[in-house]
């Protein structure tokens, strides 16, 4: 939150962007820095995205549902599970962006992917609806199926409704953070109360 309203306050975005923005084509492809900027190493840039965002809407949208969703999280999981959470989804969103946009040179910024795996652990942890089992298959992969499924219909949906660039919303790194998410809460539960 600091660096990024420090960011956007000093004006810099465009340059940090750049610079600490995961760039999908740079899997690929070196790319030269402009004159004065420097890049950051290619395995670095999913985690320095999230630090950097498109202006003051953007980080608070992005802070509003790691309260919301973080702080209940924290009091079911502990800490250092929400730290991992936000981590790995920073990780599958740069890899669910890169999915999505391989060739892209535009750099992808914002912590959207980490948001998108907490508030996927959100969803498994707090449902209040059960869900009944279909078949041999057991009702928590059910519950797993139909919430990956929504979130990637309503981002979808987004990229749809925002035109054929998808507004720059990286629909990818939703998708790619919740789908970590969903596959770690379960785990990180159990291993938070293993001594039980």
């Amino acid at each position: 939150m600091v660096v990024s309203t420090l960011i956007t306050l000093f004006g810099v975005e465009g340059y940090a962007a750049i610079s600490a923005g995961f760039i999908p084509i740079s899997l690929s492809l070196a790319l030269n820095a402009p004159h004065g900027i420097v890049l950051l190493p290619f395995w670095l840039t999913p985690l320095t995205a999230t630090l950097v965002h498109g202006g003051f809407l953007h980080l608070g949208l992005n802070l509003v549902m790691l309260v919301y969703c973080g702080r209940m999280v924290e009091r079911a999981l502990g800490w250092p599970s929400v730290a991992i959470l936000y981590l790995v989804g920073a990780y599958a969103g740069a890899a669910g962006h890169w999915a999505f946009e391989s060739s892209s040179a535009t750099p992808m910024i914002g912590a959207s992917g980490a948001i998108s795996a907490i508030i996927a652990a959100y969803s498994m942890l707090f449902a209040e609806r059960p869900v009944a089992a279909i078949g041999p298959i057991p009702s928590r992969v059910v519950r797993v199926v139909w919430l990956a499924a929504g979130w990637i219909v309503i981002q979808l949906l987004i990229g749809f409704a925002s035109g054929t660039d998808g507004g720059g919303v990286a629909i990818g790194a939703h998708i790619g953070g919740f789908v970590a998410g969903l596959m770690l809460a379960r785990p990180l539960l159990l291993w938070r109360y293993r001594d039980a």
